[in-house]
């Protein structure tokens, strides 16, 4: 069975002011369609650490910030958990060798370090997912989509998505694990676990 791997760039533009929701399945399935494998996964990673991918239902509804609703009810407990970055010293980050850095690297301004609650928030989503191929298709769930979040808001940005798809081009076969059986995953009792306590008879006898 010969493998193959294909990796492809995307390119996005952040509005800032408020984070950003892309959706990029059509791209993403595109990049695995494009690719000829049909069984193997497909990585999405996010090139930056104020940004997240993930994997969730579209919610088709969008409100007047163009976001879904789902997302936005998303970004509401992020925004209980970890407020957005208001004012100067909200949080520790930026310190001032940071800031001198943004500085150094020639940042438009100190502001752009005020992406505390953008770090923050990348870290509970991770940076990445990966799905399964199956025979072609994406094997995310029926309502599934990828969608590229940039939590840093404090100016328009330039993002890059990282797509890596990896498998063949021919079948794999059954995949059925153990014919398909149901696992069960519940706790067994052994017999000394079930056995009799005489302490049992403060309840059995009342």
């Amino acid at each position: 069975m010969e493998f193959k791997m294909v990796q492809k760039e995307i390119e996005l533009q952040s509005r800032g002011w408020i984070p950003t929701f892309h959706d990029i399945s059509k791209e993403v399935m595109e990049i695995v369609k494009e690719s000829g494998i049909i069984n193997g996964t497909v990585s999405v990673v996010s090139h930056h650490t104020t940004c997240s991918v993930m994997v969730q239902e579209c919610s088709h509804d969008i409100d007047s910030f163009d976001i879904e609703y789902l997302q936005h009810d998303l970004l509401d407990i992020m925004r209980k958990m970890i407020p957005d970055f208001a004012e100067e010293h909200q949080y520790r980050h930026p310190g001032p060798i940071h800031t001198q850095y943004g500085r150094h690297v020639d940042e438009p301004g100190d502001f752009t370090s005020m992406n505390t609650d953008g770090h923050l928030r990348s870290v509970f989503f991770g940076r990445s997912e990966t799905i399964t191929i199956k025979d072609g298709v994406l094997d995310a769930g029926e309502f599934a989509h990828i969608y590229f979040v940039d939590w840093d808001h404090v100016r328009a940005r330039r993002r890059q998505v990282n797509v890596t798809v990896m498998g063949t081009a021919e079948s794999v076969g059954d995949r059925k694990f153990h014919n398909g059986e149901v696992i069960n995953t519940l706790r067994k009792y052994t017999e000394e676990e079930k056995a009799y306590d005489e302490h049992f008879d403060l309840q059995l006898k009342r």
